[in-house]
């Protein structure tokens, strides 16, 4: 082990370094600080306090551009919190040798790191040392993880949304497979020969959607409405040859733009609400269809199935339609069918924009107000019964979110804010 780390102002000279990096930075920074301690080629860590961005990779980038949230969670399943176990275990798509890091602390969902090391048996003196380390920036990271800033929280709900719609998505390019596959084995217009030979080519495209479907790129563009709508009609194609149920998919009314989002959500609502009508039994017709009606798209699916105690839309498709701000129509007629519309808005309300000053929590504003009436570091501490370390702490993480660079520049922001002197506390 290097002499420094003997040195307990180097240990918690690097503990400070680690805990004022930002989260997007903190895999990097805590792999720069362990690489002095644990020479490595990659690392991977899977959180469970980041729900945009829940798998990181650095490192090596045949190893970590390789890495899959399967991998992982493998991986976590195996580790023990609090300790560093040197295994072998598939990282990449590769079996290696691995040093995982797990912590579990008493606030956040924890975060595991897979270390690939340059050494096959690192010294357990830094194996300790390393997972030490690991446990203090975990529990930062999951205290941070319980009070995010504003524009943190909207960046983490709109990841999280987009997460659950690809996985929706998924869900809905699966089940319209499986359903057709069925259809086919049970077809009674088809030789054993021929619906073999369907169900194999019907399994193989569906294998090659997904891949599609896995790495398409998330970033918004546009869709003219009957092309979104051709993609539908293409993926219910071999659903709407095999099944016994009369199915029309219609020309959409209206040619708007659909944002990319948008589209996505349309096929996946419009497939859910054509698998919900089939599963009902007694179905022996049904129509989808799509028409935009100035700012909001209408998809309706109508059926003839006279039990209508189960045409209640499923909850998952209900999320997905609440989500950017839709809702639902239900006609419901005992004896006669169901006809369900959702109506959903084609464009999405933007968040309004924040202040620099609103990313503060709330012992940064009183931080900022110390800064403010000119009180050095140590005042502050004093006023708040806080360490002068902590205050230089909350400092630079003042700085960094507001973009300034000196503390004036800080006051200066604050100056209009209606902000209350800082009081002594008593401990």
């Amino acid at each position: 082990m290097d002499a420094s780390w003997s040195d307990p102002r180097h240990v918690l000279d690097v503990v400070e370094r680690l805990l004022s990096a930002p989260r997007p930075q903190l895999l990097s920074r805590f792999t720069a600080e362990l690489g002095r301690l644990i020479p490595h080629r990659a690392a991977a860590m899977q959180t469970g306090d980041c729900p945009r961005s829940p798998l990181k990779a650095i490192g090596d980038e045949g190893i970590a551009q390789a890495v899959t949230s399967v991998e992982m969670q493998r991986l976590v399943d195996r580790s023990e919190p609090g300790k560093a176990l040197v295994t072998d275990g598939v990282l990449g798509g590769v079996e290696r040798r691995l040093v995982l890091l797990a912590s579990t602390p008493a606030v956040g969902r924890g975060a595991v790191i897979a270390v690939v090391p340059e050494a096959a048996e690192p010294p357990s003196a830094e194996l300790e040392l390393a997972a030490r380390l690991w446990h203090i920036v975990s529990t930062d990271a999951g205290q941070r993880a319980t009070d995010p800033g504003p524009d943190v929280l909207a960046g983490s709900l709109a990841a999280a949304s987009a997460r659950a719609q690809a996985i929706t998505d998924l869900g809905q390019t699966h089940a319209a497979t499986l359903v057709t596959l069925l259809s086919v084995l049970r077809s009674g217009r088809l030789s054993d020969a021929v619906a073999r030979r369907t169900a194999v080519d019907l399994a193989a495209d569906a294998l090659l959607e997904l891949k599609g479907v896995v790495d398409r790129d998330q970033a918004l563009s546009a869709e003219q409405a009957d092309a979104a709508f051709a993609a539908l009609r293409t993926q219910l194609a071999d659903l709407v040859r095999h099944t016994e149920v009369d199915i029309d998919l219609a020309d959409p009314v209206g040619d708007a733009a659909l944002p990319q989002d948008i589209a996505h959500t349309a096929r996946t609502l419009t497939r859910g609400l054509v698998l919900a009508a089939l599963d009902r039994p007694t179905t022996t017709r049904l129509r989808a269809s799509w028409r935009t009606d100035g700012s909001v798209l209408r998809i309706t699916v109508r059926d003839d199935c006279p039990e209508v105690a189960d045409a209640i839309p499923p909850r998952g498709l209900t999320e997905r339609l609440t989500a950017p701000g839709g809702h639902w129509e239900v006609d419901a007629v005992p004896g006669w069918g169901t006809t369900v519309t959702a109506v959903l808005p084609l464009g999405v309300a933007e968040p309004p924009e924040l202040r620099p000053i609103d990313r503060l929590n709330p012992r940064e504003l009183e931080v900022l107000t110390g800064i403010s009436q000119g009180l050095r570091n140590r005042q502050i501490a004093e006023q708040l019964q806080l360490s002068e370390h902590t205050v230089k702490f909350h400092v630079r993480n003042i700085l960094d979110k507001l973009d300034v660079s000196s503390r004036g520049e800080a006051a200066a922001l604050a100056r209009d804010l209606p902000l209350e002197p800082v009081a002594h506390r008593s401990a």
